[in-house]
């Protein structure tokens, strides 16, 4: 019988445990013979025959090994191993098996609750969850979005007269804030004045955060360039863009920043060499898909949960809590449907048709060790204008690190307060303060992952305090205070 034959009736392991031993006791044996044999036999003059001779004994060798490896007193424990699910080797071994468990397991506990959900409330989901007759008729929030146009050529006409000198650098940033300014508040005055739904001036609120970060981009960037170039830099600012860096302002360039998926103005961008159409095309029918599962959980899951629960800081605590910890699943899956459907498929789309090259909308955030990590890779645009305009400023300044972290997360609390307080017309602060609350996360993560290297409990911290029980408490939270405010408007 062969070695390869022998091979086929075993395991992996004793494979290995076999070649272990045949490969050890061969050079063992070949240690054993005398110095002067090994000489002797490579300075004959027939080493054809010495070869053979040599061969005809490896073979001998092994087959007798091959023997004693299927006996009983053959070792069987040769080399320190750990168990595949200790710490200092679960991270070495490959999870897919169990990674397909949990892919089945989530399809048979969410096809029985599917079933169960449709038992209980029947399908809930309509025509009316996006486009519904009131949201058509919000027409002075339509007519808001589409006027927010006019922001980015009051800014390019800004810097056109600056370029020309028709006046200074002082008159140009009291423009620019006062563009900037009316841009984000002029939404928020017609939300507040209409009895809009909350989708139209969630849009709206959207549109006009956007236009505002890239408006304070836009001359924010300029205004550095000029200082560059007036400090004889000329030269050291070419080589850096790229290019040659021209005193002038191009509207080409300002409208294709205000489309383009990016929050950070320059002078030009990475482009690829075509638009594939049937990428996106295939990308589109995704989002399609992707968006309609969104809208399903919503209609048939969130809402039924939200509507048959009471505001969570009032009544029983473990009542409270049983009602976020059932929402706080649907919610995630909503919130991950959300998540692939911007950043992935619409900016890539957008990215596509425009040859937009730097695609880096987000990084593997769900590995993030800490909350800090999370902040830095989930929303790639918004952390490069926050690190870019907010960030660095703050440090060339001389201020703290950590203090500059605190003021970054201040003006994301404000814009997330903003797009969520002003369409539901209430001002509670409560994603004011969700927000804020990461800043002490920051600290209890980091610590954590100082103490605990290579140890995934502050990703454990990130996703329990920020998945399962903020955003749910934060859903609740709105929803009660809004049918709380419409409850006080009938009334009177």
């Amino acid at each position: 019988m062969s070695f390869v034959s022998i091979c086929k009736y075993l395991s992996p392991e004793s494979v290995e445990r076999l070649t272990a031993i045949t490969e050890s006791d061969l050079m063992k044996r070949r240690s054993s013979v005398p110095e002067s044999d090994r000489s002797r036999i490579g300075e004959t003059p027939e080493i054809r025959n010495g070869e053979s001779d040599r061969k005809e004994m490896e073979d001998k060798e092994r087959e007798e090994i091959e023997k004693f490896a299927l006996r009983p007193s053959a070792p069987a424990h040769r080399r320190i191993k750990e168990s595949p699910l200790s710490s200092a080797s679960i991270f070495k071994q490959s999870h897919t098996g169990i990674f397909n468990l949990c892919i089945v397991v989530l399809v048979a506990v969410n096809s029985r609750l599917i079933i169960e959900n449709l038992m209980k409330y029947g399908l809930l989901i309509s025509s009316g969850f996006w486009f519904s007759s009131r949201s058509l008729r919000d027409w002075p929030l339509l007519m808001c979005c589409l006027s927010l146009g006019i922001f980015p050529l009051a800014a390019y006409l800004v810097e056109k007269m600056v370029r020309r000198k028709s006046i200074n650098e002082k008159i140009a940033v009291a423009f620019h804030i006062t563009i900037t300014t009316t841009a984000l508040f002029y939404p928020v005055y017609v939300i507040l004045r209409c009895d809009s739904a909350v989708q139209s001036g969630l849009t709206l609120m959207l549109f006009a955060c956007i236009v505002w970060l890239k408006l304070v981009s836009y001359a924010h960037t300029n205004y550095d360039l000029r200082a560059l170039a007036n400090s004889g830099k000329v030269k050291f600012l070419s080589s850096m863009l790229n290019e040659d860096y021209l005193d002038q302002v191009s509207f080409k360039s300002l409208a294709y920043f205000m489309v383009a998926p990016t929050l950070c103005y320059q002078l030009s961008y990475p482009r690829t060499a075509s638009v594939r159409k049937g990428w996106v095309v295939r990308q589109f029918l995704k989002l399609v898909v992707v968006t309609g599962i969104m809208g399903f959980i919503i209609e048939q899951y969130i809402n039924p949960i939200v509507k048959n629960s009471e505001h969570p800081l009032k009544g029983d605590i473990l009542y409270a809590v049983e009602r976020v910890l059932k929402l706080s699943v649907p919610n995630l899956y909503a919130w991950l449907c959300l998540f692939y459907c911007f950043f992935h498929l619409w900016l890539n789309i957008l990215a596509e048709i425009l040859r937009f090259g730097d695609r880096e909308f987000y990084k593997d955030w769900w590995n993030a060790k800490t909350v800090e990590e999370y902040w830095r890779m989930w929303n790639m645009p918004v952390h490069k204008w926050m690190v870019r305009h907010i960030y660095f400023p703050c440090l060339r300044n001389g201020i703290p690190k950590s203090v500059a972290i605190v003021i970054a997360f201040l003006v994301s609390a404000f814009f997330h307060e903003l797009c969520i307080a002003v369409p539901c017309h209430i001002f509670k602060f409560w994603a004011f303060i969700g927000i804020m609350f990461q800043v002490p996360l920051v600290v209890i993560t980091k610590y954590v992952h100082d103490k605990f290297r290579n140890s995934m409990v502050g990703n454990i911290i990130f996703w329990c305090f920020f998945s399962i029980y903020g955003q749910p408490m934060c859903v609740l939270l709105y929803y009660h205070d809004v049918m709380n405010r419409k409850l006080i408007a009938s009334s009177t």
